[in-house]
């Protein structure tokens, strides 16, 4: 249903032979993201196709919602080891991006932290 294509240093065929392949096998959707080579490649760094009538279509407009597998896929900014970079994510109906596991245990230890601050206790003194 679908495919994603990560583009390395060394072209691999992303935007001929293996969009024909995936056309052939009735792939629907074909991602491909090429945040680094985009420019050598001559492409956009992040593009979806959706198969239509057999031949893939470039799709518009970030992040692109698939009502077939309820997901969107799409890129955001965040810091991973104090370096700012791009990274591809799912997303909602609504456009809200899923939270890895990680971000989601930060985000109810913050909840509880100002929970705590509200009822008048510091959490750094627990």
């Amino acid at each position: 249903m679908l495919t994603l294509e990560m583009v390395s240093h060394k072209p691999g065929g992303e935007y001929d032979e293996k969009m024909r392949i995936y056309a052939r096998l009735g792939v629907l959707y074909y991602v491909i993201y090429n945040p680094e080579f985009w420019q050598r490649d001559r492409h956009q760094p992040f593009e979806v196709y959706e198969l239509v009538e057999g031949e893939y279509q470039l799709q518009i407009g970030e992040p692109h919602w698939m009502p077939e597998i309820g997901l969107g896929i799409g890129r955001y900014q965040t810091v991973f080891s104090n370096l700012p970079q791009e990274q591809l994510a799912w997303f909602d109906a609504q456009g809200d991006r899923h939270l890895s596991e990680a971000e989601r245990e930060r985000q109810r230890a913050e909840q509880l932290a100002a929970r705590l601050r509200e009822l008048g206790e510091d959490p750094d003194r627990l």
